[in-house]
């Protein structure tokens, strides 16, 4: 009892001499009504706390607005705009902002603001790059502001551009941005194509990089630089590692091709550059074995490499079959397969599915919809093993 009474009376006094500190009331006469509202407000900031009530009874919010400094990033972030669904998403995404340098991310803060980029903006940049906020944006930034705008041609798309890649404000600016831009402007791309790549592939401008090898790619593709094509045959070959483009050419090279129709097929469909080896291996394989087609189809119909082999591919050639074994008409087969496999689900379905009866149309849509739920072979404990870039 009495430890008790000792640590009660220690409090007292504590609170006594906070309360002397803060408010600093004298015993003699109460200091002017504003004074005393002045101190609480300080009182309550420096305690943390969202609201305070004044000497005459009215509850006041405390907010950044308010004459005195936010104690805490929450706090900041909502002074700056954001709500607390905002602060959720962003602590969620970076929890180490919680006990950030308040000044450094006001500072950060500010320089959004005047890009006009709003709290909405904010979560996405976090999202996309979570250290963000925590990394230091290189100076001079009014430099690399008006070139980057100037670059860009409006403050709009600068910003689409930031959103995507917010790193545009910390890379090295004399050592990554400027060498890149001009890099490829030395390759004949003009600048709305290099903006234009630059915001389909954020990661543009740190993984670009030309040697003679690749140059040599370039070129044996046959592209011309009036093309549609060339930005993609020029970004991809940049931004992908030389043993990457040797192990892919190589992969094609197992089914025949040779060098000048497999870099003549990249020419013709960049986007080939940005699948996996497993990925053509597969669908290459089952284009062989399964359809029973030759393996130069593949030169003509690039998308049957792109076509997802489980839920298209795979579906619509089993149907096709059990079409053909019913005698049902129309068959697919010949070129109507390959027009089958391009459709869209819904035209598919109304094509070859629905224009039977509904006894024979429902046999026929419950066969496709579990030929659709057969997945590949331990799929489920498939390791996601990313090499290299990943696109």
């Amino acid at each position: 009892m009495r430890a008790k009474l000792n640590a009660l009376m220690i409090k007292s006094f504590r609170f006594f001499s906070l309360s002397r500190n803060f408010i600093s009331v004298p015993l003699t006469s109460p200091p002017p009504p504003d004074t005393q509202i002045l101190n609480l407000r300080l009182l309550c900031t420096r305690a943390a706390l969202p609201s305070t009530e004044t000497l005459d009874g009215n509850v006041e919010q405390v907010q950044g607005d308010d004459g005195y400094q936010p104690n805490n990033s929450s706090h900041v972030l909502r002074q700056w705009g954001c709500n607390d669904n905002d602060i959720y998403k962003i602590f969620s995404r970076r929890p180490s902002l919680r006990n950030c340098n308040i000044a450094n991310l006001q500072s950060k803060l500010q320089v959004l603001s005047e890009l006009g980029l709003t709290s909405s903006d904010l979560v996405k940049i976090v999202n996309c790059r979570p250290r963000f906020l925590s990394c230091r944006i290189d100076q001079p930034l009014n430099h690399r502001l008006k070139y980057l705008q100037d670059f860009f041609g409006s403050k709009e798309v600068l910003n689409k551009a930031i959103i995507r890649n917010p790193s545009l404000l910390t890379y090295d600016f004399k050592v990554r941005i400027k060498p890149v831009i001009e890099l490829y402007d030395s390759m004949g791309l003009s600048r709305e194509d290099l903006i234009l790549m630059l915001l389909s592939r954020p990661t543009l401008i740190p993984r670009s990089s030309l040697n003679d090898d690749k140059l040599e790619y370039i070129r044996k593709t046959k592209v011309s630089k009036d093309s549609k094509m060339y930005k993609y045959v020029v970004t991809l070959i940049a931004i992908s590692r030389l043993e990457t483009i040797r192990e892919k050419v190589a992969n094609f090279e197992k089914f025949g091709f040779s060098d000048e129709e497999i870099l003549g097929l990249f020419g013709r469909s960049p986007l080939l550059l940005t699948l996996s080896i497993d990925k053509v291996q597969r669908n290459m394989t089952f284009v062989l074995g399964t359809m029973k087609l030759p393996a130069r189809v593949a030169l003509e119909h690039p998308f049957l490499l792109f076509t997802n082999l489980e839920s298209v591919l795979k579906p619509r050639v089993l149907l096709a079959g059990k079409i053909r074994d019913m005698g049902l008409a129309p068959q697919i087969k010949g070129h109507a397969l390959l027009t089958a496999l391009r459709m869209k689900e819904k035209r598919f379905a109304e094509a070859f599915i629905k224009c039977h009866r509904d006894d024979i149309a429902n046999e026929l849509m419950e066969y496709y919809r579990k030929a659709k739920c057969v997945k590949r072979l331990a799929e489920s404990s498939k390791k996601n093993l990313h090499k290299g870039f990943p696109f």
